[in-house]
């Protein structure tokens, strides 16, 4: 992908693509049924976006992904970040 497209993401967003493209990178291969690892992907993903999130709604995202079952994906993440109350 070009850097025009880049830079026009980080300026909508205000999110680092760098930091986005390391935390793809890092999610490859990742066991996301071992809740210290989903936590971890929590934490960074809470960082990038800058919104912090609380102990309530970090514990209904990882159970979410690792008894559940959902998919770990940004928009899964953003969603349950967007609507916290």
């Amino acid at each position: 992908m070009d850097n025009n497209f880049f830079k026009n993401l980080e300026k909508k967003t205000g999110v680092n693509m760098k930091d986005i493209l390391e935390l793809a990178n890092s999610l490859q291969g990742a066991n996301f049924q071992d809740e210290k690892t989903v936590r971890g992907v929590i934490k960074r993903v809470s960082k990038i976006a800058n919104k912090p999130i609380n102990a309530e709604l970090e514990n209904k995202i990882v159970d979410s992904i690792t008894k559940e079952g959902k998919s770990l994906d940004f928009n899964t993440i953003s969603n349950m970040l967007n609507n916290k109350k």
